[in-house]
């Protein structure tokens, strides 16, 4: 069985190499790694002596996230205009002063959000907008089309890949045509645009880490002479790392020998935009800010084409976990998580640095025995000092930055997995019931089994593991509410949902079209004075014997913040129904006592 489950794999079976220590047993393998050419075969690195190595990260650079244009276009499913503008209006709150917004030439999507803009005061008068464009005269021309009235600082972001393969390959161009394919989008630009007092201009020589250095500051010295670059009114030089391809040190000669040789350097600011394909994106920012750079492009969590951009989230709480400002605010970081899943439809992995449910959580005993000793000579330091926990020095073990920076409690990192010893409440309801409890439910739920086991002293099994999971979210007393009527018709060529509901004896029933049965129950319930917002939504099975049901697990959020209901029926839909008709309960229950 096992040589067939592994039956691609080649075990290396080439010689060891004749310079490896006796410790070292490694042979060569069968990858055809002969096929690839290191950075340097690739490309010149002419810098020789480096001052990057010697300085220190003591400021956060300007931040400008892409999510709204570079993210979005690496999505399976764009950004809708209710999904990006609640983006955008997340980016505003946050506090980015620079937000590249979309390709309106591109989309018809993007051009009407580029005009929503225009025309309304989404974006405070303090926040540049900046639209992207190719070096083409039609494509300019539709660009600057759609920022005209817009009122705010405005950045129009024009870009041509020059690297060689994309020269020959891509564009047929040779240096010297290419070159003046890129002043004359450049002299278009400044025609249509450079009469405008709020705009600003930016050249992105695209695969910049693959062009030749010479080549690129030959076409970046130009464009700033173009467009008559001060230091009133500088130019943005964007040199991205499109697809990563060397070690983050190479990234930062490269950023550095710009740094250093271009002309009107004051009248320029210096800006990069890493990818994360050889998963060194966030290295390879930080190491340009080093070398010089002033501004880094980036998606809030990473998002983008392949692996994706480099993550401002990581960079910027990298900086506050060194005691510097990183300017922006993420201290309600699960608020800024939901939003980012909401727009782009993908949920951000657990372990996600900063902002994955488990960052911030031990599961190993000697992890959270440092911890709580931590805790306690936090707080011990705290009282001898006369000061508040939050505002004195963070040294608390395994942890890098205080988890109440960012909003999170105390409760997931030191008690999620205090009772969980023989193989975890997560994964006893897996094995044994088929049960699949998202991140954030295993947190909760941690929290019923602590209360549990310290009320009976016992240790909980499987069967009581469930009856417990059973009780604390799919309990069917209370509130008076319970579902008599679920059918879904056809009506002119499109669904219509019918839903009844009883509240307290009496019955109610509604018709709605074009959603889905969650939607259709959740509005008759608001009709009737019972919101119940719903956060997410997954869907598991239930097995209990020879019994399988469906189960529908939501989290909902009320003023006392984000909780969890269930439902379960053998069909999917109906589980769904009965999920918010159990968070409606414990909404109603909840008013009632209070």
């Amino acid at each position: 069985m096992t040589s067939a489950m592994f039956a691609r794999i080649s075990t290396p079976a080439g010689p060891i190499p004749a310079a490896a220590p006796a410790w070292n047993r490694q042979r060569h393998s069968q990858m055809p790694s002969h096929r690839y050419q290191d950075v340097y075969a690739r490309v010149d690195v002419p810098l020789t002596e480096r001052d990057w190595p010697t300085k220190r990260l003591t400021a956060a650079p300007l931040w400008v996230p892409v999510d709204l244009r570079d993210g979005n276009q690496a999505l399976a499913e764009p950004m809708d205009p209710q999904r990006k503008r609640r983006f955008f209006e997340l980016m505003v709150q946050m506090g980015y002063k620079e937000i590249e917004v979309g390709y309106p030439s591109a989309s018809q999507t993007d051009y009407d959000f580029v005009r929503l803009i225009a025309g309304s005061d989404i974006a405070p008068e303090d926040v540049t907008i900046v639209v992207f464009t190719p070096a083409r005269r039609d494509l300019v021309e539709r660009t600057v089309a759609s920022i005209d009235g817009i009122r705010n600082p405005v950045v129009v972001h024009m870009y041509t890949a020059t690297a060689p393969v994309w020269r020959n390959v891509v564009l047929g161009k040779e240096r010297d045509e290419l070159r003046e394919l890129i002043l004359a989008g450049g002299r278009d630009v400044l025609e249509l645009a450079g009469h405008l007092p709020n705009v600003r201009f930016e050249f992105s020589p695209e695969v910049f880490n693959l062009t030749e250095p010479d080549y690129v500051i030959e076409i970046c010295d130009a464009m700033t002479e173009l467009w008559e670059a001060i230091p009133e009114r500088p130019v943005i030089l964007n040199l991205p790392a499109t697809v990563e391809i060397s070690t983050p040190n190479v990234y930062a000669d490269q950023i550095e020998y710009m740094h250093k040789n271009l002309a009107r350097r004051d009248a320029v600011i210096l800006s990069v935009h890493p990818h994360n394909d050889r998963g060194t994106g966030i290295a390879c920012a930080e190491l340009a800010v080093l070398a010089g750079a002033q501004r880094v492009e980036g998606c809030i969590f990473g998002n983008g084409e392949r692996t994706g951009n480099v993550d401002i989230a990581t960079l910027a709480l990298n900086l506050h976990a060194q005691g510097i400002d990183p300017m922006i605010d993420f201290s309600d970081i699960d608020e800024i998580r939901r939003t980012v899943e909401y727009s782009n439809r993908i949920e951000i992995h657990p372990r996600h640095p900063y902002v994955g449910d488990l960052v911030h959580t031990a599961f190993s005993g000697t992890h959270q025995d440092a911890i709580k000793k931590g805790f306690a000579e936090h707080r011990a330091r705290s009282a001898a000092e006369g000061r508040p926990a939050s505002e004195i020095e963070w040294r608390v073990p395994y942890l890098p930055i205080d988890p109440a920076d960012i909003g999170r409690s105390y409760d997931a990192v030191i008690r999620v997995n205090s009772q969980s010893g023989k193989g975890g409440i997560a994964y006893l309801l897996e094995a044994d019931y088929g049960i699949e409890l998202p991140r954030r439910l295993q947190i909760n739920f941690a929290r019923h089994v602590q209360q549990h086991t310290d009320i009976t002293g016992a240790e909980i099994d499987a069967p009581q593991l469930l009856e417990l999971f059973e009780h604390s979210y799919l309990r069917a007393d209370g509130g008076g509410i319970e579902l008599i009527e679920l059918q879904t018709e056809s009506h002119d060529g499109s669904a219509r949902i019918r839903v009844g509901i009883r509240i307290d004896d009496t019955d109610h029933h509604g018709s709605y079209d074009g959603v889905g049965p969650v939607e259709a129950v959740t509005e008759l319930l608001r009709e009737h004075g019972i919101a119940v917002e719903i956060v997410s939504l997954h869907q598991t099975s239930l097995t209990t014997g020879n019994d399988s049901e469906a189960l529908t697990l939501i989290e909902y959020r009320d003023a006392n913040g984000t909780h969890w209901a269930g439902g379960r029926d053998r069909s999917v839909l109906t589980a769904s129904v009965n999920a918010v008709l159990q968070a409606a309960r414990v909404i109603t229950t909840a008013l009632a006592s209070a």
